[in-house]
């Protein structure tokens, strides 16, 4: 009987905590939609902004994350609307494993390329001048950042053999008991060392170093350097990083702490809270965009008064 009473206490938690994701993930879902689609027109019809790289992997990053937000986002929706996996099948879970991951590090892999490229963009811009060059060293790493981890994922996920009963339809992402990770450990080890912790390190070093480059091209050849525009771009990817460092950070943590003592307390803190704060990068990247592109913050606000503006009417004259 007491087994019965804390199963339920259990279940109504659950639910409960679930109920109050629901509305938060909701909240934040639909303004990001509608702020992306406004990002999306914006470059539709300012063209002329696309013709900038360091806008153009923006953009990429943008389209990657508007998936994740009409997609990936809409099944964790769901899930929390029911407080259960629906359908229950394994094949549905297999399909949202492989969405998330794939979402997930792609989107951490353009952070990460862009991190790198920036370096670029800000000492040694000619190089991208040349159409070969920026073809090798700009547009292949976005293009690699893109596809690798869908061909990855498409085989450790979709094509590896799964028993369905691994599959948890209470928990979110059917239990995240991806079949490789219980049942092939170097595979399991390659994922999360390559397509989860790589990423965020080089996000990392690639920042620090990009803040020490500009502070020293300051104070060395100031007279060359337009140090308005070099801070501009550097706070810029110093906002997207730091979005991804404060998500991800706790995740690979816990995940450290569990290969090193996995305790039944530390798994539920990592699954009911730690991992969803990697689902505030694509709810909040939205958002940032109003401080990376200047000029989309002037052209929302010229928009929102062309339509609050009231319209002029000429009375007839008797």
């Amino acid at each position: 009987m007491v087994e019965i009473d804390n199963l339920d206490v259990v279940v109504n938690g659950s639910a409960s905590i679930h109920h109050v994701k629901f509305i938060l993930t909701l909240s934040l879902q639909i303004p990001a939609l509608i702020l992306s689609f406004l990002i999306f027109l914006f470059f539709i019809t300012n063209q002329v902004h696309l013709r900038k790289l360091q806008n153009q992997a923006l953009l990429v990053l943008f389209i990657v994350n508007f998936i994740q937000l009409s997609s990936n986002i809409s099944l964790l929706v769901h899930f929390l609307r029911l407080n259960r996996i629906s359908p229950a099948t394994g094949t549905y879970c297999k399909f949202w494993v492989y969405l998330e991951s794939t979402l997930d590090a792609s989107n951490a892999f353009l952070a990460a390329v862009i991190s790198i490229q920036r370096h670029t963009l800000v000492f040694q811009p000619n190089i991208l001048r040349i159409r070969l060059k920026r073809y090798i060293f700009y547009y292949s790493p976005l293009c690699f950042a893109f596809c690798y981890p869908a061909i990855f994922y498409l085989g450790a996920v979709i094509f590896y053999h799964c028993d369905d009963s691994q599959w948890n339809f209470e928990l979110n992402m059917c239990g995240d008991t991806i079949c490789y990770l219980s049942n092939n450990q170097i595979l399991a080890t390659y994922d999360w060392i390559v397509n989860t912790a790589l990423p965020i390190i080089i996000i990392i070093f690639a920042n620090a170093t990009l803040i020490i480059r500009v502070i020293e091209q300051k104070h060395r050849r100031q007279q060359t350097i337009s140090w308005s525009k070099q801070r501009r771009m550097t706070l810029q990817l110093l906002s997207i990083s730091s979005l991804y460092l404060v998500t991800w950070i706790p995740s690979i943590v816990s995940g450290l702490m569990q290969q090193v003592n996995a305790t039944t307390s530390l798994y539920d803190i990592q699954e009911n809270y730690i991992s969803d704060l990697t689902y505030l990068i694509c709810l909040l990247l939205p958002w940032m965009c109003i401080g990376l592109v200047p000029d989309f913050k002037k052209w929302l606000l010229k928009q929102f008064h062309r339509i609050k503006r009231p319209h002029n009417t000429i009375g007839g004259i008797s």
